[in-house]
C-alpha cells in the first residue's frame, strides 16, 4: 500500500505479502500474512472499509489468527486498510455511556481495562462513547476477545452517539474490554 506524501511528510507504509516471501503489490488480494509496518493500521475484511475491523499494530502477522485474535470473527482476507489516527498514550481518555446519545451512567477511562465488569461497569452494553484523546480498541468480550472496534478521537470528532457507529459490523453494544492502541 503506497500513500502519496503531502507537504514533504513521509507517508505511512504497510507491506503486504500474498504468501510468505511473496510481496503483494495489490492490496486487494487475500492475506495469509503481512509484514512489519511503521504505523498502526485498521484493516477491514471487505473493500471500502466495510466488515470486521482488525487492529494492526507494529509487528509481524504471519497468519490470520495473529490479527483475528480469539473469540471473534476469523477472516483470512483483508481488503482495505487505513492508518490509525492519533495513537498517543500520553493523554488517552474515553468516556463510556450506558445509553445512546451520551445518556445514562458513564464511566471515564484513561488506561487499559481487560474486563469492564470487574472494574465497575455494571452493564454488558455500551450505548455511546466519547473519545477525548488517543485511539482505543474495544472488544466484545473480557480479555480483549471478540469483535474489535477501533475508536479514534479524529473520527466522528470522537463522538460515537450509538453503538452502530463503532463499525459496520456492530450489531449490538456489547463491549466488555478496552485498551489503548499501542505505538
Amino acid at each position: 500500500l503506497a500513500a502519496r506524501p503531502q507537504s514533504g511528510l513521509v507517508p505511512p507504509s504497510l507491506k503486504v505479502w500474498a504468501r510468505e516471501g511473496a510481496f503483494c503489490p495489490e492490496v486487494g488480494c487475500a492475506l495469509p500474512g503481512s509484514g512489519p509496518q511503521k504505523e498502526n493500521w485498521v484493516a477491514f475484511e471487505y473493500p471500502d472499509f466495510q466488515g470486521q475491523q482488525f487492529i494492526l499494530e507494529k509487528g509481524d502477522y504471519p497468519r490470520w489468527s495473529a490479527w483475528s485474535g480469539s473469540g471473534g470473527h476469523h477472516s483470512d482476507q483483508l481488503l482495505s486498510f487505513r492508518p490509525v489516527l492519533c495513537a498517543n498514550h500520553s493523554d488517552s481518555r474515553v468516556t463510556l455511556f450506558e445509553g445512546e446519545n451520551f445518556q445514562g451512567s458513564k464511566f471515564e477511562l484513561s488506561d487499559d481495562y481487560p474486563s469492564l465488569p470487574s472494574m465497575g461497569w455494571a452493564s454488558k452494553d455500551v450505548g455511546s462513547l466519547k473519545v477525548s484523546s488517543g485511539a482505543w480498541v474495544a472488544y466484545q468480550y473480557p480479555g480483549y476477545r471478540g469483535y474489535q472496534y477501533v475508536l479514534e478521537r479524529d473520527r466522528h470528532s470522537g463522538e460515537f452517539r450509538t453503538y452502530t457507529e463503532f463499525g459496520t459490523q456492530a450489531h449490538t453494544g456489547l463491549l466488555q474490554s478496552i485498551r489503548r492502541v499501542q505505538h
